[in-house]
């Protein structure tokens, strides 16, 4: 996998990229959808390409639990099993061991959790999160991470800092010993942790940068520390990463969220908002998020995004698919996600095309001063 920059922004740490991987060529910076257990809900692959997306996501955890991760690698790996042609990203399962598990136990070791489905034990290692992420075949894989929660104390992070450290040097150590199982490669991200605490934020960079080829990610944001000083981290962190590799922010978040991040030199982006909101009921629209179930909506024959580049945001009145909420009907579910969809990757292509041309410093603020307006955003 080669990363090249492309054009920076000349008043902010703003820059757009190319990330090549053996399923294709990313632009940065990109938002990718979260396909959790093998699928983009309500979403076929050729739908995700055509709203523009560039890279999709799976979950280690997950998609261990469900199918199993043997039958993922019968199949050929989880481009085959879900036809998903272009790249791939897989989450290493740490953060989902950490929020969704009952009863972990975390050790030097490994975690030890109980499933969310039956209660059945498991024990996740560094070593066996990559065994599994050899299986599934994704292009990029994460290491395996500690994340405490947001509001945890100085000594807590920084033992999840130490510890990330540590799996980190053994994920490498696995990965070196145990070659692909397919005939493309692939290439781990670390994951850096600290919390919002700038002192730890350097530490962890300090310490797994040795070990980041193409690529490092940014941990343990958006999971309940205040927005300030989210950002704050963020701003932080684009001065101690390296400038010649893709920093991908995971977890993270609203339109104004991509935008200040990128205003701070970050490049890759996840997060459930566009489609879980959008299965229920809330659209992003270039006037903000509407909820399409509200009854002044029942009468409202408009559009429901004419400035949406999808189709579907001309052609459908906002009553149409508020009637189609209201009956539980699942082509509901999948306008509102197709739509959200369409909305956050034409966000990213806008954002591209500003800095390339070199007016992205005044069209973000611009718009950010819009988005301060707009419910949601």
């Amino acid at each position: 996998m080669k990363f090249t920059l492309q054009n920076s922004d000349s008043n902010t740490p703003a820059r757009t990229g190319i990330l090549k991987t053996d399923h294709g060529t990313i632009q940065t910076p990109v938002f990718m959808p979260i396909g959790t257990m093998g699928a983009v809900k309500t979403m076929a692959p050729h739908e995700l390409e055509g709203v523009g997306s560039q890279i999709i996501l799976g979950n280690t955890y997950h998609l261990y639990l469900r199918p199993g991760t043997d039958v993922i690698h019968q199949a050929g790996g989880l481009h085959k099993f879900n036809t998903w042609d272009k790249p791939i990203l897989t989450d290493s399962g740490g953060f989902q061991v950490f929020s969704l598990a009952r009863l972990n136990k975390i050790t030097d070791d490994g975690v030890e959790f109980q499933s969310h489905l039956d209660g059945s034990r498991h024990m996740f290692t560094p070593e066996f999160s990559m065994e599994i992420q050899r299986k599934l075949g994704a292009d990029i894989i994460m290491a395996f991470d500690e994340c405490p929660p947001g509001d945890s104390e100085e000594k807590t992070v920084n033992d999840a800092v130490e510890r990330t450290t540590q799996w980190m040097k053994r994920c490498g150590d696995w990965l070196n010993e145990n070659p692909e199982l397919y005939d493309y490669e692939q290439t781990v991200f670390p994951i850096i942790q600290g919390s919002v605490n700038h002192k730890l934020r350097r530490k962890s960079a300090e310490e797994l940068i040795p070990f980041s080829n193409c690529g490092i990610a940014i941990g343990g944001l958006a999971v309940g520390e205040e927005k300030n000083a989210m950002l704050d981290t963020v701003e932080f962190c684009n001065t101690v990463l390296p400038k010649e590799q893709p920093r991908y922010l995971m977890g993270v978040g609203k339109p104004s969220d991509l935008i200040h991040a990128v205003r701070h030199g970050m490049d890759m982006f996840d997060c459930v908002i566009p489609t879980r909101n959008g299965r229920n009921g809330h659209i992003f629209t270039s006037e903000g998020v509407i909820n399409i179930k509200n009854e002044k909506y029942k009468h409202d024959f408009s559009p429901v995004d004419p400035d949406n580049s999808h189709g579907w945001g001309r052609i459908f009145s906002k009553s149409y698919v508020r009637h189609l909420f209201n009956i539980n009907e699942v082509l509901g579910l999948r306008i509102a996600s197709t739509l959200n969809l369409s909305y956050y990757l034409d966000l990213m292509a806008a954002m591209r095309q500003q800095i390339n041309e070199g007016n992205f410093d005044p069209w973000s603020k611009s718009l950010l001063s819009d988005m301060e307006n707009q419910k949601g955003m």
